[in-house]
């Protein structure tokens, strides 16, 4: 099977390849749009929880561990994707990445965990968006931001604010955060 290959961009594991296998869909998160993304969280991250839906190759969870976060559970359901992610955590050692085999849906619909930071960039071509923003309150601390990557921007819906927002090429991208109103 063909890989792939992206790299961390910053924190201590920066310039670090990521290696991952050539899945349909699997589409890491641009160099461009992942500076412009920890641009808007600040670059540093130390003790913040990341949940990172949709793990694929890696790249937004690895990049928060390498920044600092505390703890960063990536989630991902194919076994060849999830291999990898086992194999770059061994690689960078890691010891803050838990990997989790899982739909995202029904891991956030039967987690407990609570996360000031969430990674949503599920494949374009499914199209979750209503159930996962309904569901991800739950596991969002108060002050809780969820980052968004489609083809097209998301409308916010009831409840929700677009924190900031960016276009780059194909990747559309934004923060969202709950609104005051309805935490």
């Amino acid at each position: 099977m063909k890989t792939g290959e992206v790299r961390v961009i910053g924190g201590q594991w920066r310039s670090r390849k990521l290696r991952f296998p050539a899945l349909p869909g699997l589409r890491p998160t641009p160099d461009r749009v992942r500076e412009t993304l920890f641009n808007w969280l600040g670059q540093d991250l130390t003790g913040r929880d990341c949940l990172d839906l949709y793990a694929g190759s890696g790249a937004l969870g690895f990049e928060a561990a390498s920044r600092g976060a505390r703890r960063v559970v990536m989630v991902e359901r194919d076994a060849t994707a999830l291999r990898a992610l086992q194999a770059n955590r061994e690689m960078l050692d890691a010891t803050g990445v838990e990997v989790v085999r899982a739909d995202a849906l029904e891991f956030i619909q039967h987690h407990d965990g609570r996360y000031q930071v969430v990674f949503a960039d599920p494949p374009f071509a499914d199209d979750q968006w209503r159930q996962l923003l309904e569901l991800l309150p739950r596991c969002l601390t108060a002050d809780g931001l969820v980052y968004c990557e489609r083809a097209r921007a998301l409308s916010a819906p009831p409840g929700w604010a677009v924190v900031r927002s960016g276009r780059a090429g194909q990747v559309s991208h934004q923060l969202l955060k709950r609104s005051v109103h309805e935490q």
